[in-house]
Formats: C-alpha cells, structure tokens, sequence
C-alpha cells in the first residue's frame, strides 16, 4: 500500500513539474535539472511520505479511546473549525482565483499557505468513526445516535461550502456512508438528504458562476472563448494524447491553453503527454490502492478502525473518481483535486497521513492474528500437558465443562 502511494507521488511530481513549464519569456519560468529538483513538488513529496510512515507506527485502535475533555479528538475537530472559520475573515484568508480557502503560514513575502479544509475532510472521518464506535448500540436512535454527528457534518460542510462547494458535497457524502456502516438506519439518513439537496441547490443559486458551470456543461460549445472555454481546452487535450501521447513535456496546452493545468486539470495533461496509457496507469493505481485498503479494512476486528479505514478510502476514491469525471467531462466543473497528483502541499501531506493510518491497520491486524495464534498454542500445550484427548462429548472444548 505504502509503495502505492509513493509511486503516486512520484508520477505527481513529474507531472506538476512537466505542467507547470513555462517558455523562457513567460513570468515564473524555471528550467534545469537543480531548478526542478529543489521545487516545491519534490519537497512536498518527501514530507508527505515521511508523515505517512510516521502514521503507519501510531496505534488507531488506542488513540481516541480516551473519555471526556482529554480526547485529543475533540479538539482536533474544534480546532479544525476554527481554521476553516479564519479562512472567512478579510485579512486572515488567502484568495486564490476569488476563492479565500487558505491560510499563510508565516509572513505573506514566504508564499506558504495550509487549506483548512483539508484538514476538516479527514478529521470528519475519524470523529464520526470514533462516535459510531462508541455509540454502536443506539446509532438507530435518532437522539442518541444519528442526530449528533449529523450536526456536526452540518457544520463542517455549512463553513466549507462557502468557498469550496466540492469538498462539502465529498464531506456530506463520505459521512452518511459511513454512518450507515456504523449502523445508522438508512430511512433515518433519508430525511437528512431533502434539506442537504436544498442547502445545495441554495448554494448554487447564490454563486453565479456555479449555476454558469450547470449551463455551460450542457453545452460547452455555446460560449467556447468564455464559460466553455475550460471544457474544451480539457477536450482538446485528451484527444490529442491518442494512445500513447505526445510524450513527457512535449504536451501544448499547459502554455497558456488550459487553466489549472497543474491542480484540478492535471489529469488532462496526463492524457496529453502520456496518452491513454497514462491515464490506465493513474486509474490503476488508485484500484490497487483501494483493493489493498479494502483488504485491510476488511480484516480489522474492531469497530472504530475499521470505520476509519473504510472512510479514508472513501474519501480517496469519490474525490479521484469525481475530479476524473470533471476533467472527461462528464460532470460540470468543479475545483476538486486528484488526490496525491494535483499540485498541493497540504493536500498531498494530509492524504498521505491519511493512508498511513490505513497502512497502521495493517501492522495492527498482524499483530493480533500473531497474538491469537500464540493463545491457540498455549492453549494446545496446556491441553497436551494435561492428557486431554478431546471427546465429540465435549467437542474439544478447554477446559472440559464439569461433570
């Protein structure tokens, strides 16, 4: 799994570096091979993965097991509020294309900046997998088990979805399925899906440019030098790639052509440059990321975390499959990464935790398969020890039940 997630990182920053080229008269050129082997894609990578194998040592099922204040989660999760918040007030957010979704770490002239919401997304995961577990009994009460987290999703996506609409529809719909695999009734997450579809449909309405996005996808073609010209620029770049692609760095319409070529539109690039070969091995592993997670999460014996990993991979394939889907075209447009590719500090280090922890289950269910087969033969050498010869009377059971 570990190694999936480092051959993804790798292929992002050969990507992010052959995307963000610029011809030697544009502004921000770099070129050289030091120039782009002390750029920010390779020093974010190395973070990322050092953070995800400092994530694969920490225990799971023993981090959020303490009650009361001194859960670290909780305030993880407050804290991770208040950042969104902060994004929110003039002066304290950093705007990038009209959206205030980052914070500066440091002074401003440094260019470093954290996108709370990041943050927000994988800390849900794990504070709904923490009630869900603790609450495993009642989560078909409304009360006492559905209505709190609910609440809480609430609020995380209502802060969010002022700025970044996608990551609170990706928020919403990772939290009821987990919530359901934690045992909440699905007529009781029906009644929470009209006034969500409404809180939605509001949101579009109050932001013009997303009602333009639903128009434009309809027809691209109708404004192809304005709203369509994202879309077919997109297109274009996919259907030039062919098969195999036009080659490593050779692709054109990052040099001016297409926005966003090295964030929510990478993948067109890939497709470009790689072709469709590319494109399969990106999709490829991502499917074998997800099949070794399921594998692992499929193993785990206790409730919080399994739920965990199963809302990590949750997380990881709706957002890959929704930014594929947008890049194809096959949903309207709308900024939302491609995890562990798209350019992004935070969102690379973040995921990478993320996964780590994944990857913890894993060491945590080998150790408890090694535990009970060491049970079984104490067990087996108290028996033979004792002269116990098993009868279809007590069908081996140890110690023999009396009489």
């Amino acid at each position: 799994m570990q190694l999936t997630v480092v051959a993804l990182l790798g292929l992002a920053v050969v990507m992010v570096q052959s995307a963000g080229m610029r011809l030697p008269e544009q502004p921000g050129a770099r070129t050289g091979a030091l120039a782009l082997l002390t750029g920010r894609p390779v020093v974010y990578a190395l973070l990322s993965i050092a953070v995800m194998l400092l994530a694969s040592r920490i225990n799971v099922r023993e981090l959020f097991r303490v009650h009361g204040l001194g859960n670290p989660l909780i305030w993880i999760v407050l804290l991770s509020l208040a950042l969104v918040a902060m994004t929110l007030v003039p002066g304290l957010g950093r705007s990038v294309n009209g959206s205030s979704r980052w914070l500066y770490l440091g002074p401003r002239a440094w260019g470093l900046s954290f996108q709370p919401s990041e943050l927000v997304k994988w800390v849900m995961v794990l504070a709904i997998a923490w009630w869900c577990a603790r609450r495993r009994g009642v989560m078909h009460r409304l009360g006492h088990g559905l209505v709190p987290p609910l609440l809480l999703v609430a609020v995380a996506c209502g802060l969010i979805v002022i700025e970044d609409l996608g990551t609170a529809v990706l928020i919403g719909l990772v939290a009821l399925c987990v919530l359901i695999a934690g045992g909440a009734r699905l007529w009781q997450l029906a009644l929470a899906i009209p006034p969500a579809a409404v809180a939605v449909w509001l949101a579009i309405l109050h932001s013009p440019y997303r009602m333009q996005r639903l128009v434009t996808f309809l027809n691209p073609w109708q404004d192809p030098e304005g709203s369509g010209y994202h879309a077919i620029q997109s297109k274009l770049a996919i259907v030039t790639g062919g098969l195999l692609g036009k080659g490593l760095g050779n692709g054109t319409r990052k040099f001016g052509y297409l926005p966003e070529d090295t964030t929510d539109f990478i993948f067109a690039i890939i497709c470009e440059e790689l072709g469709l070969a590319g494109a399969l091995l990106v999709i490829s592993l991502y499917l074998v990321l997800l099949w070794v997670g399921l594998g692992i999460v499929r193993d785990c014996k206790d409730t919080f975390a399994r739920l965990v990993g199963l809302g990590v991979l949750l997380t990881l394939g709706v957002q890959a499959m929704v930014n594929i889907a947008v890049v194809t075209v096959v949903v309207p447009t709308k900024g939302i990464a491609l995890p562990l590719i798209s350019a992004g500090g935070t969102g690379w280090i973040m995921t990478a935790f993320a996964l780590g922890l994944v990857a913890s289950l894993d060491e945590a269910n080998r150790i408890a398969d090694e535990d009970r087969l060491d049970a079984l033969a104490h067990a087996a050498r108290d028996r033979a020890e004792a002269g116990y010869v098993p009868s279809s009377l007590d069908d081996g059971v140890w110690p023999p039940p009396p009489g």
